[in-house]
Formats: structure tokens, sequence, C-alpha cells
């Protein structure tokens, strides 16, 4: 598989693509005025418990106040390290108003939530994940292998009593990312002495400043998308900022060195994203049909509480029968989904609605086929199986917003419906305003604003009615049109 990282650098935003095979798969964004916080780590004070929902509010310095479970809060014991047994106490016990804590954002402020906290505290390196709070050792559920996964823990327990010989140790955790699958002792070495140093800093900073208040920020996103999204297979990374590539080179250099000489400078004049056709693909992504290479299309549909696509044959007819049309769509979309799962980042309840297959052994076969292709997704999903109805359930992991999201708001027409009322309808509510407006007050006549298209329709295919409204009013109606209007928008003046 050949995957490429592009990262597009400009003053006011950064995008990052994930392309492989020359077809896009993920893109990131980040915006200089709204940048994400996912990682960031403040001092910050309680300031609302609510044993109800055994949860809180901590305000840390943002427009709202970030969001805390008491399952996400951990009593630390005498010597400053997590110490939590059966089950969650409560919130009552854990914290109070008032009170300073130190927390770390899990998942960004989406729409009108503030953003989700936790007190299990880590710090970002290359291949290790830091936990100055536990002395566990975990290792990522991708690297599968167990004898590679029994490797890596004795490297780390090796690198850790190495570096304490030497005068240097903490007594925190470690988690093992993916990208540190075949690494060597000297590699992870790397890592462990700068979280050390990292969290030393970190902990005078906590001491020091008063709430709220950011202790750590983690990485730009070209940064993290050197460390997060560069493996092994990435065949090469451009950057079309000089100044960018420059850090980049200077990150890698002493982070990653392996990585470091697939990272290169696009200078060409054609901007990076149009020569991979990436613009085109977002344009795309932001359009709720997506149509297959057979000829059969998937609708997708977002809202506050899940995302819904459906599968849908289209112009495909097959070359055998209905049923083994419908497997083979089935088993492209379930492809496709996976795909747009990653470019729309869509996360939360997500429900999919295959055609209906009577072979069971089709339905097994999509499943499948939709599960290894979510394989390749950074975000954790879970596939609940096939409900009664034939809907298949399952839920991914939700830290950011979507794209949509991010890059579109809500209709000023249609206010997010995605309908207009027709003109009709619109027309028949000036009927019964002007009723209303007729009885409740006196006047000569009455004048009628709004879009042309409701006024050519009254004045043409319901000339009738207005004329037995004005003989019911007594008093004459007149119109004019509001180029501004939309065709909702009307106003009623008494004249």
């Amino acid at each position: 598989m050949s995957e490429e990282l592009l990262i597009n650098v400009a003053p006011m935003e950064t995008r990052v693509a994930l392309v492989e095979n020359g077809v896009l798969q993920e893109v990131y964004l980040e915006r200089t005025a709204s940048r994400g916080i996912v990682g960031n780590i403040y001092k910050g004070k309680v300031v609302r418990v609510l044993p109800g929902m055994q949860a809180a509010f901590v305000d840390i310095g943002l427009e709202r106040a970030g969001f805390i479970h008491a399952s996400d809060i951990a009593p630390l014991d005498d010597e400053g390290m997590e110490s939590r047994e059966g089950e969650v106490a409560d919130i009552r016990a854990l914290v109070r108003e008032g009170q300073s804590q130190v927390v770390q954002v899990v998942k960004d402020p989406i729409s009108s939530k503030g953003a989700r906290l936790t007190t299990h505290l880590s710090v970002s390196a290359r291949y290790l994940v830091y936990m100055p709070q536990t002395r566990h050792i975990g290792i990522s559920n991708r690297i599968e292998d167990e004898s590679e996964r029994e490797r890596l823990r004795d490297l780390v327990d090796l690198a850790s009593t190495k570096l304490a010989d030497e005068g240097l140790s903490g007594d925190g955790g470690f988690i093992l990312r993916t990208v540190a699958e075949g690494v060597s002792e000297e590699e992870l070495l790397r890592d462990i002495p700068f979280l050390y140093k990292l969290w030393k800093e970190l902990e005078q900073r906590i001491k020091s400043e008063k709430e709220p208040a950011i202790i750590y920020e983690d990485l730009p996103l070209f940064m993290r998308s050197l460390r997060d999204l560069a493996r092994p297979h990435t065949e090469k990374i451009r950057i079309d900022s000089r100044e960018a590539h420059a850090r980049a080179a200077k990150f890698t250099s002493k982070y990653a060195p392996e990585i470091a000489p697939r990272i290169e400078h696009y200078p060409g004049e054609r901007p990076l994203f149009d020569l991979y056709g990436v613009e085109e693909e977002i344009r795309k992504a932001l359009q709720n049909k997506v149509t297959l290479k057979s000829g059969g299309y998937l609708i997708v549909e977002q809202t506050e509480a899940m995302s819904t696509i459906d599968v849908n044959t289209g112009a495909f007819v097959g070359h055998r029968n209905l049923e083994e049309t419908i497997f083979k769509t089935n088993l492209e979309a379930a492809t496709a989904i996976a795909r747009q799962l990653r470019l729309r980042n869509l996360g939360g309840i997500i429900i999919i609605d295959f055609i209906d297959m009577q072979d069971t052994e089709h339905q097994r076969q999509v499943l499948r086929t939709l599960e290894k292709a979510l394989e390749r997704d950074h975000a954790k999903s879970s596939i609940t199986g096939v409900s009664e109805l034939g809907l298949v359930e399952m839920t991914r992991k939700r830290t950011r917003e979507s794209l949509g999201q991010m890059l579109c708001e809500p209709c000023s027409v249609c206010a997010g419906r995605g309908t207009l009322k027709t003109a009709e309808t619109v027309c028949y509510e000036i009927f019964r305003e002007i009723i209303r407006e007729a009885r409740a007050y006196d006047s000569d006549k009455i004048m009628v604003l709004a879009s042309q298209v409701v006024i050519d329709l009254l004045l043409d295919e319901e000339s009738a009615n207005v004329a037995d409204l004005e003989e019911f009013i007594a008093r004459p109606i007149q119109f004019q049109v509001e180029p501004i209007y939309n065709q909702e928008q009307y106003d009623i003046v008494l004249v």
C-alpha cells in the first residue's frame, strides 16, 4: 500500500491530508483562530458539581467550562499515583466547588458542549505516551503480535532501569504507540528521557501557575501529524511551506530520524492539494450523496445524536440476478463507507442501512469487508452486528468536530432543515396573518412585502383567493417585492 502525507501550511490555517494509493482518506484542519485543544493540560477550578449526573464543570479559561465525569477522576495516593479500586466514588467525595484541579482535554468543544476532561494525565512523544500518575505499561491494540508486545514491554523496563542508574528516572508508566512496532532500544531511549524532563517542567508550572491556566499545549497540527500519522510504510511527506519544512526536518532529525529522509519541500506553483485532487474530494465530502463506481450510491446524513448511511443500487442493474446485484453493491459500499467515516470524521453512533440480503454468507462477507476496511482507521471503532431490522450498528470514537461541522454552518435560509416551505404554503400563511392583523387593528389598506416568487403566485394563481380575502376584510391589499427576502420571509404592513 502506498501512503503519502500532504501538509499545506498557510498563515491562517494548516491542513493535512492522508493519501493512500492516490485516494484521499483523511483530512485534518487547524485554524489559527480556533486551534484544537485535545491533549492540552490545564490548571482549572471546579465551578459546579452535579451529583445527579456524577459530574462536574471545570473552568479552564475557555468560553465554556469543561465537563468531567466521576469515572474520569482518579484519586491520588500519598506518592501521587492514581489509586482507584472497586466502583466509582460519589462525585462529591472527589471534587468540591472552588477546588483547584489539574485536567487534560480528551475531546474538543463541539457545538454547544464544552471540552471533555480527565485527570488521567499523559504527555506524548514519537513512540511512547508517558502517564506520570500510574505505573502501568500498556501497548497499542494495533500491535497484535504477542512476541512483539512482550519484546516492547521488556525494552521499556530495561530502558527505564538504565536511565535510573544514570540518575534520570520517573515514577510513571508508559503506553507504547502503534509506530513503536519494530523499534530498537536505542530509539525508545530517545523518548523516555525527553518525557521525564518534560513532566518535571510541567510539575513546576502546576505549582507556580494560578488557575485557570494552560500548563501544557500539544504540538501544532503539522508537527503532530509527523508524530502521529507518519508510519513505517509512509513513502513520502510533502510540505508546501519552506519554514514549516525546516521545522519539520529539525523535529524529525531529533525525534524521528527514520522518517526524516522522506520529508520533502514542495515548491511548485500549483497548490499541493490541487495536485492530488484533495480540494475536489473535500468538496464532495461536504455533500450527502456519494456515488459508487458501479452506479450505486450512499446517502450520508449527520445529526446531533448519530449519523446514518443509506445504501442504494441506483443505476447498477447487475448481470446475473437481484441477490448478486445487491451483494456486489453492498461490498463496494462497505469499503466506501469506511473511507467516508475517516474522510468526514464522523463519530458517535453510526447506523448503516445496507440493502437487504437474504443470504447469511453474503451478510457475513459484507460485515467482514467493513471491519477490514476500518482496520486502517486511526479512530477506534466497534461494530455491534446486524439488528433485527437489518441495520448495522457501530460506534466510532469522536474527539473533534466532523469535517462538515468544521467547514460549514447551518443555512441562513432553511436554518439547517435542508428544505424550504413552498411558495404556496407561504401564501396561505400570509392569508392567515392578514386576517389576524385585520381583526386586531384598523387600517385603510394592507401592504404585503415578500419575495418575488411568492408575490408572483399571489398575483397569478392565488389572485381569486386574494380578491375573496379583500372582500372578507373590507379593505384593499397591495403587494411589493422585497429582493432581499428569501422564499419564507414576508411582512404585513398596516397602511
